[in-house]
């Protein structure tokens, strides 16, 4: 296995995971914008907007040229040098409050024989949190990790909390999933396994997804809601553009900007000192955003 192979199957995962998902949505269709980067390499970025996922993107990636000093001294690389860079990259926005916002990125980077590594992770970001559907989320992370080695879960879902945090809000993105980074030569499994584990993380995306999508997204809601899943869609948008290393790697390495960013939502919204009423589900959601919590024992 080599980068070329392993892009080409990033390349078909980007289509099977967009063919599930039309199918899941029943009327929508994705759009392909396939780009070049300046310094070497490129894409092709998917963007959907259905019934069921009003914003939704679904991209491939393999870019290559010189790292830069300053993107290579972020990633703890010196001066840099030549770097290959490839991965699929996915955010949905559903349209119905009650279906979950979902990321996922598999990812791989190498700049020679001795510095490569796989990476990635997949998070939950709930509205409102059903911790049925967060058991349910983490069961089948567990399943995958477990396959692979019997520490990763645990591992990798701690990780996913630190990492999926927004520390000025003190709160974490929502249920968190798995994160996991810089799996090169010195882990524990072969590059073999490494690369078998990401493409098993990369496969477990799209059952998990229409799976909570057919759970939800024929449940009412009120115009309240929606005001609420703009509030919370306000909160992932501060994430990413403030915390996200992918976002700031891929600006930083000159990376097409309309593919970065297409993982924020259509619509987003920030009140001055919103404070959920007492006993709400909203306030129920607010008092979970925390780290640390074992969704296997909800």
């Amino acid at each position: 296995m080599n980068r070329t192979t392993i892009a080409h199957w990033f390349q078909s995962l980007q289509d099977q995971i967009c063919a599930d998902l039309e199918a899941a949505d029943g009327q929508g269709r994705f759009r392909e914008d396939a780009w070049e980067r300046p310094g070497g390499g490129g894409g092709r970025t998917r963007v959907i907007a259905g019934q069921h996922l009003e914003k939704g993107g679904v991209n491939f990636s393999a870019v290559e040229g010189e790292l830069s000093l300053k993107a290579a001294q972020s990633l703890g690389l010196g001066a840099g040098g030549p770097f290959f860079a490839t991965g699929v990259s996915i955010v949905l926005h559903p349209r119905n409050p009650h279906v979950p916002i979902i990321h996922m990125n598999v990812r791989y980077f190498e700049m020679d024989e001795e510095r490569w590594w796989f990476g990635g992770g997949i998070d939950l970001t709930p509205h409102y949190i059903v911790p049925a559907d967060a058991r349910w989320f983490h069961e089948q992370l567990q399943a995958v990790c477990e396959r692979a080695h019997p520490d990763y879960y645990d591992r990798f879902k701690v990780w996913a909390d630190d990492y999926f945090y927004l520390k000025h809000r003190d709160e974490t993105r929502g249920v968190g999933g798995i994160f996991f980074d810089r799996l090169g030569p010195d882990a524990e499994l072969s590059k073999a396994d490494l690369w078998a584990f990401t493409q098993a993380v990369g496969q477990s995306f799209a059952p998990a997804y229409t799976h909570l999508l057919k759970r939800h997204q024929a449940d009412s809601f009120t115009p309240a809601e929606e005001e609420w899943q703009k509030l919370r869609r306000g909160r992932y948008v501060e994430f990413n553009l403030v915390w996200d290393r992918g976002t700031k790697f891929g600006l930083e390495t000159d990376g097409r900007t309309e593919s970065i960013l297409m993982s924020l939502p259509p619509l987003a919204a920030w009140e001055y000192d919103y404070q959920v009423a007492s006993g709400s589900p909203e306030e129920f959601t607010q008092n979970h955003l925390k780290k640390g919590i074992d969704w296997l024992l909800k």
